[in-house]
C-alpha cells in the first residue's frame, strides 16, 4: 500500500468563511503533503514500506528509534481524519444514536461541546482535541504534537487541529473563535457517527 496525499473531501473554498481556501491550500497542499513526502522517504526500503498508514502508526508508537516515522505517519493520519471531520454547512448538534451516546456519557450535548472546546483551548502549544471511545465510553481527550489516540488503544471519533497553522491565517491568535466556528459550522456529524459504528 503506497502512502499518498488523500484529496480533500470537499472543494477548497467549501468551508469559507470559517476556514479559507488559502488556509486549506497551505494546510493540505503544503503542510499535509510534507508529512506524506517525509514518511515515504523514511519507510522506503524498511519493513514498514507497503504497510497501511494505521499499521505504521501503531508499529512506530513508543519506539524512540522510529520517532521520525511516528511523527510523520501520525500527522498524515491525524490530518486526514481532521479534514474528514468537516464539511460545508456542518456543525450544530449531532442526532440519532450518536447524540444519545454523547448525552449519556457527558450529561448533555452542550456539556460535551464545552469539554471539547476546553480541551482545544487548554492544549498548550501544538496538538489536537479529540472525541474518542475507550472501554465502551465516550470521552474527550487531547494530544500534543503528533500524538494520536491510535497509539493509546482509543477509537477516534472526532478531532480538531489546534496547531496554529490550522487557523492562524483566518483567526490569528483567537483559538477560541476557531473552536466555536468548528463546532457551530464545520463538524461532519455523519462522519463522526460512522466512526462509532
Amino acid at each position: 500500500m503506497s502512502i499518498t496525499l488523500p484529496a480533500l473531501p470537499f472543494d477548497g473554498g467549501a468551508l469559507a468563511p470559517h476556514i479559507s481556501e488559502q488556509t486549506l491550500g497551505f494546510h493540505h497542499g503544503k503542510h499535509h503533503q510534507t508529512y506524506v513526502t517525509n514518511l515515504v522517504k523514511l519507510i522506503e526500503g524498511t519493513e514498514l514500506e507497503g504497510q497501511s498508514l494505521e499499521a505504521i502508526v501503531k508499529a512506530s508508537a513508543g519506539d524512540a528509534a522510529k520517532a521520525g516515522v511516528f511523527n510523520n505517519a501520525a500527522q498524515v493520519w491525524n490530518h486526514t481524519f481532521y479534514f474528514n471531520c468537516m464539511k460545508a454547512n456542518g456543525g450544530g448538534a449531532p442526532t440519532g444514536p450518536l447524540a444519545e451516546r454523547i448525552a449519556k456519557d457527558f450529561g448533555s450535548v452542550d456539556a460535551f461541546r464545552e469539554q471539547f472546546k476546553q480541551a482545544g483551548l487548554t492544549q498548550f502549544g501544538s496538538g489536537w482535541a479529540w472525541l474518542v471511545e475507550e472501554g465502551g465510553v465516550l470521552k474527550v481527550t487531547k494530544t500534543a504534537n503528533a500524538d494520536t489516540p491510535l497509539a493509546h488503544g482509543q477509537r477516534p471519533l472526532l478531532t480538531v487541529d489546534v496547531w496554529e497553522h490550522a487557523y492562524y491565517l483566518d483567526f490569528q491568535n483567537r483559538r477560541a473563535d476557531y473552536l466555536d466556528a468548528f463546532l457551530a459550522h464545520l463538524v461532519n456529524w455523519d462522519f463522526v457517527a460512522a466512526q462509532l459504528g
